[in-house]
Protein backbone atom coordinates (compact mmCIF):
# COMPACT_ATOMS: atom_id res chain seq x y z
CA UNK A 1 0.00 0.00 0.00
CA UNK A 2 1.25 3.62 -1.05
CA UNK A 3 2.06 5.39 2.27
CA UNK A 4 0.13 8.80 2.59
CA UNK A 5 2.04 11.58 1.92
CA UNK A 6 2.28 14.58 4.77
CA UNK A 7 0.62 17.05 3.58
CA UNK A 8 2.14 19.41 6.49
CA UNK A 9 5.55 18.39 5.82
CA UNK A 10 6.21 22.30 5.14
CA UNK A 11 3.81 24.17 7.56
CA UNK A 12 5.46 25.78 10.22
CA UNK A 13 9.23 25.18 8.79
CA UNK A 14 10.78 28.46 8.51
CA UNK A 15 9.37 30.04 12.22
CA UNK A 16 10.89 26.69 13.80
CA UNK A 17 14.33 27.84 12.44
CA UNK A 18 14.24 30.94 13.46
CA UNK A 19 12.20 31.08 16.83
CA UNK A 20 12.71 27.87 19.86
CA UNK A 21 11.63 29.95 22.52
CA UNK A 22 8.44 28.68 24.18
CA UNK A 23 5.58 31.20 23.51
CA UNK A 24 4.86 33.43 26.48
CA UNK A 25 0.94 33.70 25.22
CA UNK A 26 -1.84 31.48 23.50
CA UNK A 27 -4.30 32.96 21.52
CA UNK A 28 -7.30 31.28 19.59
CA UNK A 29 -8.05 33.57 16.95
CA UNK A 30 -6.70 32.64 13.23
CA UNK A 31 -4.06 35.95 13.22
CA UNK A 32 -2.79 34.56 16.37
CA UNK A 33 -2.89 38.65 17.94
CA UNK A 34 -5.55 38.91 20.56
CA UNK A 35 -8.33 37.79 21.83
CA UNK A 36 -9.06 35.27 24.60
CA UNK A 37 -6.05 33.22 26.23
CA UNK A 38 -6.19 30.08 28.13
CA UNK A 39 -8.73 30.61 30.48
CA UNK A 40 -10.89 29.36 28.36
CA UNK A 41 -9.55 26.13 29.60
CA UNK A 42 -10.36 26.57 33.05
CA UNK A 43 -7.73 25.92 35.63
CA UNK A 44 -5.56 23.23 34.45
CA UNK A 45 -3.58 22.68 37.48
CA UNK A 46 -2.81 18.94 38.40
CA UNK A 47 -4.89 18.40 34.78
CA UNK A 48 -4.95 15.81 32.16
CA UNK A 49 -5.39 17.67 28.63
CA UNK A 50 -4.59 16.66 24.79
CA UNK A 51 -4.04 19.07 22.08
CA UNK A 52 -5.35 17.53 18.87
CA UNK A 53 -3.61 18.70 16.26
CA UNK A 54 -0.65 20.18 17.79
CA UNK A 55 1.20 20.95 14.81
CA UNK A 56 4.70 21.38 16.59
CA UNK A 57 3.00 21.61 19.90
CA UNK A 58 3.41 25.85 20.49
CA UNK A 59 0.60 26.28 22.43
CA UNK A 60 1.35 22.52 24.44
CA UNK A 61 4.76 24.27 25.14
CA UNK A 62 2.94 27.35 26.26
CA UNK A 63 0.50 25.72 28.79
CA UNK A 64 3.19 23.24 29.92
CA UNK A 65 5.77 25.84 31.06
CA UNK A 66 2.83 28.38 32.57
CA UNK A 67 0.03 26.48 33.70
CA UNK A 68 1.50 23.09 35.33
CA UNK A 69 -0.66 20.53 33.64
CA UNK A 70 0.05 16.84 35.25
CA UNK A 71 0.25 16.50 31.67
CA UNK A 72 -0.51 17.27 28.32
CA UNK A 73 -0.12 15.11 24.96
CA UNK A 74 0.36 16.85 21.76
CA UNK A 75 -0.84 14.83 19.18
CA UNK A 76 -0.31 15.00 15.63
CA UNK A 77 -0.73 12.90 12.49
CA UNK A 78 2.45 14.45 10.74
CA UNK A 79 5.86 13.04 11.58
CA UNK A 80 7.31 16.55 10.09
CA UNK A 81 5.19 18.21 12.93
CA UNK A 82 6.20 15.66 15.69
CA UNK A 83 9.49 16.00 14.74
CA UNK A 84 10.03 19.77 14.87
CA UNK A 85 8.04 19.69 18.21
CA UNK A 86 10.25 17.17 19.52
CA UNK A 87 13.33 18.85 18.60
CA UNK A 88 11.71 22.69 19.98
CA UNK A 89 10.28 21.07 22.85
CA UNK A 90 11.54 17.49 23.39
CA UNK A 91 13.04 19.17 27.24
CA UNK A 92 9.54 19.74 28.51
CA UNK A 93 9.00 15.98 28.78
CA UNK A 94 7.91 14.27 31.01
CA UNK A 95 4.99 16.89 31.49
CA UNK A 96 4.71 17.94 27.16
CA UNK A 97 4.53 14.11 25.75
CA UNK A 98 4.52 14.26 21.96
CA UNK A 99 2.56 11.56 20.03
CA UNK A 100 2.68 10.64 16.96
CA UNK A 101 -0.94 9.67 15.76
CA UNK A 102 -3.93 11.52 14.22
CA UNK A 103 -6.13 12.61 16.73
CA UNK A 104 -9.18 9.78 15.51
CA UNK A 105 -7.58 6.98 16.50
CA UNK A 106 -5.54 8.68 19.83
CA UNK A 107 -8.75 9.19 21.49
CA UNK A 108 -10.38 5.84 20.50
CA UNK A 109 -7.58 4.09 22.33
CA UNK A 110 -7.77 6.46 25.99
CA UNK A 111 -11.08 6.53 26.83
CA UNK A 112 -11.66 8.46 30.40
CA UNK A 113 -8.59 9.90 29.80
CA UNK A 114 -8.62 13.52 30.04
CA UNK A 115 -9.69 16.54 31.72
CA UNK A 116 -9.57 18.85 29.32
CA UNK A 117 -8.80 18.47 25.08
CA UNK A 118 -8.67 21.39 23.04
CA UNK A 119 -8.01 22.07 18.87
CA UNK A 120 -6.09 25.19 17.59
CA UNK A 121 -7.30 25.54 13.94
CA UNK A 122 -6.15 21.45 14.16
CA UNK A 123 -8.21 18.42 14.19
CA UNK A 124 -11.34 19.05 14.58
CA UNK A 125 -10.81 21.11 11.50
CA UNK A 126 -9.25 18.43 9.58
CA UNK A 127 -11.47 15.09 10.95
CA UNK A 128 -14.95 14.15 10.01
CA UNK A 129 -16.25 15.52 13.14
CA UNK A 130 -19.25 13.09 12.78
CA UNK A 131 -16.48 10.66 13.64
CA UNK A 132 -13.42 12.39 15.96
CA UNK A 133 -16.39 14.44 18.54
CA UNK A 134 -18.01 11.35 19.74
CA UNK A 135 -14.38 10.07 20.44
CA UNK A 136 -13.53 12.81 22.31
CA UNK A 137 -16.59 12.60 24.68
CA UNK A 138 -15.08 9.08 25.25
CA UNK A 139 -11.55 9.96 25.93
CA UNK A 140 -13.18 12.64 28.12
CA UNK A 141 -14.00 12.09 32.12
CA UNK A 142 -17.18 13.13 33.25
CA UNK A 143 -17.26 16.48 33.23
CA UNK A 144 -14.62 17.20 31.00
CA UNK A 145 -13.84 20.03 28.92
CA UNK A 146 -13.68 20.28 25.11
CA UNK A 147 -12.49 23.94 23.68
CA UNK A 148 -11.60 24.40 19.91
CA UNK A 149 -10.96 27.10 17.56
CA UNK A 150 -11.97 26.92 13.76
CA UNK A 151 -12.77 29.03 10.94
CA UNK A 152 -15.77 30.95 11.06
CA UNK A 153 -15.87 31.29 7.35
CA UNK A 154 -13.84 30.43 3.98
CA UNK A 155 -10.28 31.99 3.69
CA UNK A 156 -11.84 33.52 0.44
CA UNK A 157 -14.41 34.93 2.62
CA UNK A 158 -17.38 32.33 1.17
CA UNK A 159 -19.71 31.45 4.19
CA UNK A 160 -18.91 28.25 6.32
CA UNK A 161 -21.06 25.11 5.64
CA UNK A 162 -24.66 25.19 6.49
CA UNK A 163 -24.79 20.93 6.61
CA UNK A 164 -22.28 18.59 7.78
CA UNK A 165 -19.73 19.10 4.40
CA UNK A 166 -16.09 19.15 4.10
CA UNK A 167 -14.47 21.00 1.15
CA UNK A 168 -11.38 20.55 -0.78
CA UNK A 169 -8.36 23.25 0.32
CA UNK A 170 -5.01 23.51 -1.17
CA UNK A 171 -2.21 21.47 0.22
CA UNK A 172 1.84 20.37 -1.05
CA UNK A 173 3.07 17.17 -0.88
CA UNK A 174 6.52 16.77 0.78
CA UNK A 175 7.99 16.58 -2.86
CA UNK A 176 5.98 20.44 -3.16
CA UNK A 177 3.63 18.93 -5.83
CA UNK A 178 0.01 20.67 -5.12
CA UNK A 179 -3.24 18.37 -4.07
CA UNK A 180 -6.07 18.98 -1.79
CA UNK A 181 -6.99 17.62 2.09
CA UNK A 182 -10.23 18.09 3.44
CA UNK A 183 -11.51 20.80 6.05
CA UNK A 184 -14.31 21.12 7.45
CA UNK A 185 -15.84 25.17 8.38
CA UNK A 186 -19.01 24.66 9.12
CA UNK A 187 -21.67 26.83 10.76
CA UNK A 188 -22.73 27.55 14.76
CA UNK A 189 -25.63 25.64 14.27
CA UNK A 190 -23.87 22.45 12.46
CA UNK A 191 -21.28 22.43 14.82
CA UNK A 192 -23.89 22.82 18.16
CA UNK A 193 -26.19 19.91 16.85
CA UNK A 194 -22.41 17.61 16.17
CA UNK A 195 -21.78 18.53 19.89
CA UNK A 196 -25.37 17.82 21.34
CA UNK A 197 -25.23 13.96 19.51
CA UNK A 198 -21.99 13.37 20.35
CA UNK A 199 -23.01 13.49 24.44
CA UNK A 200 -21.87 17.19 24.93
CA UNK A 201 -23.92 19.75 26.74
CA UNK A 202 -23.02 23.54 28.13
CA UNK A 203 -22.55 24.14 24.24
CA UNK A 204 -21.02 27.56 24.09
CA UNK A 205 -19.67 29.46 20.45
CA UNK A 206 -18.87 32.49 20.16
CA UNK A 207 -17.28 34.72 16.63
CA UNK A 208 -13.81 36.18 17.71
CA UNK A 209 -13.63 39.27 15.21
CA UNK A 210 -10.44 38.92 12.99
CA UNK A 211 -7.87 41.88 14.20
CA UNK A 212 -6.10 42.15 10.81
CA UNK A 213 -7.45 43.33 6.94
CA UNK A 214 -6.53 41.61 4.26
CA UNK A 215 -6.76 38.34 2.06
CA UNK A 216 -6.92 34.87 3.70
CA UNK A 217 -8.07 36.63 7.20
CA UNK A 218 -10.64 35.40 8.73
CA UNK A 219 -12.70 35.38 11.55
CA UNK A 220 -12.99 32.89 14.37
CA UNK A 221 -15.60 30.93 15.89
CA UNK A 222 -14.50 29.63 19.85
CA UNK A 223 -16.53 26.51 20.75
CA UNK A 224 -16.34 25.09 24.50
CA UNK A 225 -18.59 22.10 25.69
CA UNK A 226 -19.06 19.62 28.34
CA UNK A 227 -19.17 15.63 28.82
CA UNK A 228 -22.40 15.45 30.46
CA UNK A 229 -21.53 13.45 33.66
CA UNK A 230 -23.17 10.29 34.19
CA UNK A 231 -27.13 10.44 36.22
CA UNK A 232 -26.92 9.71 39.40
Amino acid sequence: MKATPDLWHHYGRIRAERDRTIPDTFHWIWSQDGGPGPEALGDLTGKVVGDLGAGAARHAAHLAAHHQPDRITAVDASPAQCQMATDLYGHLAPRLRITPSDALSHLRTTPSTYDVLYSVFGALDFTDPSELLPAAATALKPGGRLVFSTLAHYLNGEPAQPDMVAADVPAKTPEGETTTMRRWVLQEHVWVKALDGAGFSSIQAEVLPSTVDGPRTADTLLVTALVSPPAA
